[in-house]
């Protein structure tokens, strides 16, 4: 099986996001579901690489990827700031529904982890009606489950899921899939940030003149200017500038044991690295819904 390496690449802050269009994207998840060994699908943005910028833990998760997209218009400046370009924006929201075609097509089980209470649960009805044949082997949400991570794992292999939709907000989502998909026994899994709230209709989507124009982010900021004006107004300039002067993030940094403006509704050190010890609250709180 290929890995994200293999791909035609563009490196931004240390991070290869492919260079492909949508059906080559397409074809390269086939062929990962057809290999039996696990693999990880990641959406990266401008504030997907300011999280990796400052946690190696997270950073390390995207390199091992199988699979990273470019998403959004941030990556997509960065590119051309540099006089490249990538092929496709291969954007969460847009090629998840890509997957899951796929999987209906081919026959895959999928499994929806993540989002409020109820949330997996709508979304998984309204995508069986938005694609024919598609076959949802379950749903959890993404509370409690830090208390008892190994319940979780085992839920999902018990339901014989070959896709793992993973909708906890990053960087918990690709951390999560890093440390827990292969015990799973799932083909493929993928990390979507709110693309289940998205579904379910619990988080409005812009209008598609504003997603033609790649102006979603200035939607979202005017919906929940609270929640969004420090990743876009504060991160979004960040990311440039570090693009502008080449910053790549240093080889070592000490994994922050604070919350990063509530990236982290489970500091990491406490459930990846001390195995056997979950924290002691569980799931998605609203601060770490900032991360999404």
């Amino acid at each position: 099986m290929e890995d994200n390496a293999s791909f035609p690449s563009i490196e931004l802050q240390g991070i290869p996001l492919v260079c492909l269009t949508v059906a080559d994207a397409r074809n390269a998840v086939r062929a990962a579901m057809e290999d039996p060994r696990p693999a990880l699908v990641a959406y990266v943005n401008a504030h997907s690489l300011n999280l990796a910028y400052t946690d190696v833990a997270y950073r390390a998760a995207l390199q091992r990827a199988h699979l990273v997209l470019p998403d959004g218009i941030g990556v997509a400046v960065a590119a051309r700031m540099r006089g490249l370009r990538f092929a496709a924006n291969l954007n969460g929201t847009d090629f998840t529904p890509v997957l899951l075609t796929l999987a209906a097509e081919q026959g895959y089980r999928v499994f929806l982890f993540g989002g409020r209470a109820g949330v997996a649960g709508q979304a998984g009805d309204v995508l069986r009606e938005r694609i024919p044949g598609l076959r949802i082997a379950g749903v959890r949400d993404g509370f409690g489950w830090a208390d008892d991570p190994d319940s979780v794992v085992e839920e999902i292999r018990a339901a014989r899921a070959d896709l793992l939709v993973t909708a906890l907000g990053n960087p918990l989502q690709e951390l999560w899939l890093d440390r827990y998909l292969e015990a799973t026994g799932v083909r493929l899994g993928v990390g979507v940030g709110a693309f289940l709230d998205f579904t379910a209709g619990r988080v409005p989507r812009a209008p598609d003149w504003m997603i033609k124009n790649r102006l979603e982010w200035v939607w979202r900021l005017s919906v929940e200017p609270r929640r969004m004006w420090r990743r876009y107004l504060v991160g979004n300039p960040l990311f440039i500038w570090r693009t502008l002067v080449s910053r790549q993030p240093p080889a070592q940094l000490r994994l922050r044991r604070r919350v990063l403006a509530g990236a982290y509704p489970v500091p990491a050190e406490s459930w990846i690295f001390r195995q056997g010890q979950p924290a002691s609250h569980g799931g998605l709180t609203p601060q770490a819904e900032a991360s999404r």
